[in-house]
């Protein structure tokens, strides 16, 4: 697999919730992370949430802290980006990326090497 594969975007209401899937097969060594970002029309990619495969930490942007939760299957073959109570501002492409970036880089872009198409996430009513 060259490259993650993201699925489970959509449209919904504000304050509705969605979940979105990343297939990360074979990037799950303790130095890799998966990361979440998006990026708005007109506006620059920016970082979602990740998560650390050593000891399975996860990082949220303080926008979304308290709303989305990233996790993984125990098959260790996906991640997920479920996300609550969502709003207009989120609407966006969302990306899914995989590396390893070294702790201090785990929020950037630059950290990871390999990414998604994206899947469209609009929250309108």
């Amino acid at each position: 697999q060259e490259q993650p594969v993201e699925s489970g975007g959509g449209l919904v209401q504000p304050g509705g919730s969605l979940r979105l899937s990343c297939n990360v097969s074979g990037r799950t060594s303790s130095s890799h992370s998966t990361g979440w970002f998006r990026q708005a029309p007109g506006k620059e990619r920016e970082f979602v949430a990740a998560f650390r495969w050593n000891g399975y930490y996860s990082y949220y942007a303080e926008s979304v802290k308290g709303r989305f939760t990233i996790s993984r299957d125990n098959a260790k073959t996906t991640v997920f980006l479920q996300m609550n109570s969502l709003q207009p501002e989120d609407t966006a492409v969302y990306y899914c990326a995989t590396g390893r970036p070294i702790l201090s880089a785990v929020r950037s872009i630059a950290g990871y090497t390999d990414w998604g198409q994206g899947t469209q996430v609009t929250v309108s009513s």
